[in-house]
């Protein structure tokens, strides 16, 4: 599909290129984290105030899972209960953690007028599959049952990331309707109301036509991928839906779903054919394709107004959801 990037886009892209900052698998991946987080000031637009941002430790199996609160300004509370967004970062499962996704998180607390919780899964290679899944799907079982005490409605909780993030939110959904917990822990199912995939990683075996054209391969190279699957998924099954998604047997009574994608992604066919897969199943979709931007595009408001733009709607499908 021939992909041609927006003015601001292209832009960035050409800058990046300029300022030739050596790929990520060439890294080690602690290099590579440290890399990512000092990119982020220069992309990431001014956070918004809010009334407050808090550490929050999750209890698991293994210890403990760290994890952000977020609380805007203005609530949609009934009865002192407010909607939360639980949040995966991306990051391909080896980099990223609260801090590279903080902006994000606040200004989607401020503008969705919900809780924000950010969760910090444990990462590839020094824990690979299924360790970042179980942690998602641990932290959102444990928010679910302690809704009240965090000023939570737990029928007003959904989950979302971006990337890797949105294929943990895809799982988690999965499990949740499943009634299913993590793959070695015990059954837990909490009530999801509705799902943020912003360009999801929904099939790791990355057959898709858009992992191949050369257009797609902008930031989010197809060798990075390759760099960060390997790292992740070690021998695992890629058929796994816990791994992807798109390979559950059955996507029917799956909460109401945004899926956003991009046109220069590797990961948009396989983004473009979860909200379809959804749609056959009933589910309620919004789907939303940026089709001048690169995968990575929505946490750089500051240089890509598309990224706002993005913001915006999302917060307005997340309040209409209740």
């Amino acid at each position: 599909m021939p992909v041609v990037l927006d003015p601001d886009a292209a832009a960035v892209y050409k800058a990046f290129l300029e300022a030739a900052r050596p790929p990520y698998e060439t890294l080690t991946p602690q290099q590579a984290r440290a890399d990512y987080l000092a990119a982020r000031p220069a992309t990431n637009p001014d956070p918004p105030d809010l009334r407050s941002v808090a550490p929050l430790s999750i209890p698991a199996s293994h210890g403990a899972i760290p994890a952000r609160i977020y609380r805007p300004m203005k609530l949609r509370d009934k009865d002192g209960l407010a909607p939360c967004l639980v949040f995966f970062h991306g990051g391909g499962m080896v980099i990223g953690d609260l801090d590279s996704h903080d902006v994000v998180c606040r200004k989607l607390a401020h503008e969705g007028e919900l809780v924000v919780i950010s969760v910090d899964y444990r990462l590839a290679p020094e824990h690979k599959f299924p360790a970042a899944t179980d942690d998602a799907i641990t932290a959102t079982a444990w928010i679910s049952d302690n809704a009240g005490a965090l000023g939570i409605d737990a029928a007003r909780l959904c989950v979302g990331g971006d990337s890797a993030g949105g294929n943990l939110a895809a799982v988690v959904s999965l499990a949740a309707r499943d009634g299913k917990g993590p793959a070695k822990g015990p059954a837990k199912g909490p009530a999801i109301a509705g799902q943020l995939l912003i360009y999801p990683a929904t099939d790791l075996s990355r057959t898709h036509p858009s992992h191949r054209e050369p257009e797609t391969s902008v930031l989010l190279t197809h060798s990075v991928i390759g760099w960060f699957m390997n790292h992740y998924l070690g021998d695992a099954d890629v058929s796994d839906w816990h791994a992807s998604p798109l390979r559950a047997a059955t996507f029917a009574g799956l909460p109401p779903t945004y899926v956003l994608t991009a046109g220069a992604d590797p990961l948009r066919d396989e983004g473009d054919e979860y909200a379809a897969r959804l749609r056959e199943a009933g589910v309620p979709v919004t789907y939303r394709h940026f089709p001048g931007q690169f995968h990575g595009f929505f946490t750089m408001g500051k240089l890509l107004p598309q990224a706002n733009v993005a913001a915006s709607e999302i917060a307005a499908w997340l309040k209409g959801l209740g």
